[in-house]
C-alpha cells in the first residue's frame, strides 16, 4: 500500500474504536519496508486528520450537498484529503485529488469517486466560499471548529481561564508533541549520553528543568540507536520527570508506587535511589506490570518488585508501613492532549467527576500505609480542578491527621515567579501550557503528621 492508502485504513480503524498511537505502533512494527520518510508522512496524515476532525467535518458540511447521506468511509477519505489541502503545503493539490479519486474507485462505487472528485475540485477552484465561524459573534463555535476541540472542554476552559488563555491551550494541543528522553544515570551521565547521541546523528537540547532530560529535535528511529539498545535512556516527557524528583527518594529506602504501569516514573525513582533499596510497583492491569518489568530490565534496574493490586483497596492487601508513596493517579488526561490526538474526541464531561471519586478512593486507601511523617506525592496529567486541587482539599478535610508540605526543597529547578513559589509552598503545583510552555500536569504533596 502507498502511504495515503495505509493512512486511510488506519483512520478507519480509529473511527471504529482503535487508539491512534497503538495502530501506528503496530503498523510500523509489522511493516518493515516503510522508510523513515514513510513513517513520518503516515503519522502526520493520521494524527493530523484525527486532531482536526471538527474543522475537516465543517468543510465537508459546506462542500457536500447531501452531507447527511455521506457514509463514514467516503467521509474519512474526504477528511484525509482536506487535511492535506489545508495543512500540508508540500503536497500538490492535484496529487491529493488524484490519489483520493483512485482510493474511492478502489474501495467504493463510481458515484463516490465522482462525488469526491467534484467536491475537492470545486473547493480548489473556490476556497473563498468556505466560511468559518466568526470569533466575535460566536467565540465558542470559533474555537470548536477552527481549533478542533470538543465544545464541553472549551466551555470549562473559557469559564476558568478566559478567551486568550483558552486559545493558547488549544494552540498548544495542536502543535506536534516534543520527544523527550530521560538519561539512565545508572549507566551514564547526561553529558556522556549527549556525546553518544551526537555521534548517532541526533540533534537535541538539554532540559533546564530536570537534570536527566534531553529534547530530541531530530533523530533516527529510537529502536535503531545503540544508545537505546544499551539502555542509556528511556522516553519520558519533561514534565513527567518532575514527579519522581518531588518525591525525592533516597538510596536504601522502601518506596510504594500504587499505579505504576507502564513504569516511566517507577524506573526514574529507581535511578534516584541509585538502584539501592526496594520499590513495590503495583497496578490493576497485568499487561501494564509487564511493561514495568520490561522497562526495568532494559535499563538494568533490579530493585523493582511488581504486584497485581487494586489501588482502591491496597490497604487491605499490604501490611507494612512506607515512608514514601507515589500515587500517579488515573485521570482524564486533559493536560496531555497534544500527545494523544484522538483522546480529545474520546473523553466525556462526566468522566472528570467519576475519576475524581476514584482518585479520592485511592488516596483514602493508600494513606493507611504511611508511617508517621510518611509522604505521598499525588500527580495527574490533567488541568481539571476537580481531579487536582479539589481532590487534595477534600482528602485533607476528611483526614485531619494529614497535612500538605512545601514542595520547594525537592524541586530540581529554582522557581522564579512569586506565584509559583507560593503555590509550591502550599504543597502543590499546577503546570499549564499557556503559563509554563509544557504539558498540563499537577503535583501535590501530603504527609502524615508525627503526632
Amino acid at each position: 500500500m502507498k502511504d495515503r492508502e495505509l493512512a486511510f485504513h488506519l483512520l478507519k480503524e480509529i473511527e471504529e474504536g482503535a487508539y491512534a498511537n497503538l495502530v501506528l505502533d503496530q503498523t510500523f512494527r509489522l511493516s518493515k519496508y516503510l522508510t523513515s520518510l514513510d513513517r513520518g508522512l503516515i503519522t502526520e496524515l493520521v494524527y493530523g486528520t484525527v486532531k482536526y476532525r471538527a474543522k475537516l467535518d465543517w468543510l465537508i458540511k459546506q462542500t457536500v450537498k447531501n452531507v447527511g447521506k455521506l457514509e463514514i468511509g467516503p467521509r474519512i477519505l474526504l477528511r484525509l484529503s482536506f487535511y492535506q489541502l489545508l495543512f500540508m503545503d508540500k503536497i500538490p493539490p492535484f496529487a491529493v485529488t488524484n490519489e483520493a479519486v483512485k482510493l474511492a474507485k478502489k474501495y467504493f462505487h463510481s458515484g463516490v469517486a465522482s462525488l469526491i472528485n467534484g467536491v475537492l475540485r470545486n473547493y480548489l477552484r473556490h476556497p473563498e466560499n468556505i466560511v468559518l465561524p466568526d470569533a466575535q459573534k460566536d467565540p465558542l463555535e470559533y474555537l470548536e471548529i477552527v481549533y478542533s476541540h470538543p465544545r464541553w472542554m472549551l466551555e470549562r476552559w473559557l469559564d476558568r481561564y478566559g478567551w486568550e488563555k483558552t486559545k493558547k491551550i488549544c494552540e498548544f494541543n495542536n502543535t506536534p508533541a516534543e520527544l523527550w528522553i530521560r538519561t539512565n544515570t545508572l549507566k551514564c551521565s547526561r553529558q556522556e549520553l549527549a556525546l553518544r547521541l551526537k555521534g548517532e546523528g541526533c540533534k537535541f537540547r538539554l532540559s533546564l528543568l530536570v537534570p536527566e532530560g534531553i529534547l530530541l529535535q531530530s533523530a533516527p528511529p529510537l529502536a535503531s540507536l545503540r544508545s537505546f539498545q544499551e539502555g542509556l535512556f528511556t522516553v519520558q516527557d519533561e514534565s513527567s520527570m518532575l514527579v519522581a524528583h518531588v518525591l525525592n527518594p533516597q538510596p536504601k529506602q522502601c518506596v510504594l508506587d500504587v499505579c505504576a504501569g507502564p513504569g516511566g516514573k517507577t524506573t526514574h525513582l529507581a535511578q534516584l535511589m541509585k538502584n539501592q533499596g526496594e520499590i513495590l510497583a503495583c497496578d490493576l492491569h497485568r499487561h501494564r506490570l509487564r511493561l514495568v518489568k520490561n522497562n526495568a530490565e532494559r535499563l538494568g534496574i533490579e530493585i523493582i518488585k511488581t504486584k497485581l493490586l487494586d489501588a482502591t483497596s491496597i490497604d487491605q492487601e499490604l501490611k507494612r508501613e512506607y515512608s514514601l508513596v507515589l500515587v500517579d493517579a488515573p485521570c482524564s488526561g486533559l493536560g496531555v492532549l497534544r500527545r494523544r490526538p484522538d483522546s480529545r474526541w474520546r473523553k466525556q464531561p462526566e468522566e472528570v467527576k467519576e475519576l475524581a471519586v476514584l482518585q479520592l478512593q485511592i488516596l483514602d486507601s493508600v494513606y493507611h500505609l504511611l508511617a508517621p511523617g510518611g509522604r505521598i506525592i499525588y500527580s495527574t496529567c490533567t488541568i481539571e480542578p476537580e481531579e487536582n486541587v479539589e481532590v487534595i482539599k477534600q482528602f485533607l478535610a476528611e483526614h485531619p491527621e494529614m497535612e500538605s508540605f512545601d514542595l520547594t526543597p525537592s524541586l530540581p529547578y529554582t522557581a522564579t515567579t512569586k506565584a509559583e513559589k507560593e503555590e509550591l509552598k502550599s504543597g502543590q503545583r499546577q503546570f499549564l501550557p499557556f503559563q509554563d510552555g509544557m504539558e498540563g500536569i499537577f503535583i501535590a504533596g501530603v504527609r502524615k503528621k508525627l503526632n
